[in-house]
């Protein structure tokens, strides 16, 4: 039995690799990979927002998270108001309160303003401020980190292959989370 589980972390194993990275959510090699992958994933997400942040606080006084500077950065793309429901689709979220929550910290904050009324729809876009502080941000953002991805070879062709993979990716997470949702439990819990 310990030779058939010893052949089983072998092929979980990267060719020189000496230790066994299976465990209850890997335990074949593309549950590894798999794995592997998510935890890169989370890992780039939280160095992503910390980066945001510093970036943000580089070029002004203000505190945002995120995925609020990632919703300021939205509204302005292509400079053109845009409704909450176009911010919630364009970052694939669904939870429109904390979009709401986050305008309304952006516009105390002077980057955004609110346009419209329920009838007519309700539109945001950037002030003045937070036009400069938008421009301000992607100097700093290409001083810093487009320079640093420039100097390492052949980055900027494996940035193309990573997109694509993560948006083939986000489809199969938004399938999958479809399909699971069908199989919920009254109560939340599985069958005893």
């Amino acid at each position: 039995m310990a030779e058939k589980a010893d052949r089983k972390t072998k092929k979980t194993q990267a060719p020189g690799e000496t230790f066994d990275r299976r465990w209850h959510l890997a335990q074949t090699q593309a549950e590894v990979d798999t794995t592997e992958l998510e935890f890169a994933v989370m890992r780039t997400f939280e160095s992503f927002g910390r980066w945001q942040g510093e970036c943000l606080a580089g070029v002004a006084d203000i505190a945002a998270s995120g995925p609020e500077n990632a919703l300021l950065h939205v509204i302005r793309m292509n400079d053109r108001p845009k409704s909450v429901k176009e911010l919630a689709r364009l970052m694939n979220r669904d939870d429109i309160p904390n979009i709401q929550y986050s305008l309304r910290k952006l516009i105390a904050a002077g980057l955004v303003e609110k346009s419209g009324s329920a009838r007519s729809g309700v539109t945001y876009s950037v002030t003045t401020l937070g036009h400069d502080v938008t421009e301000r941000y992607a100097a700093l953002r290409r001083a810093l980190l487009v320079a640093a991805i420039e100097n390492v070879p052949d980055f900027v062709d494996r940035l193309a292959d990573a997109t694509r993979t993560l948006n083939l990716l986000a489809g199969i997470y938004e399938e999958i989370s479809r399909i699971a949702a069908t199989h919920r439990r009254p109560g939340g819990g599985g069958e005893a």
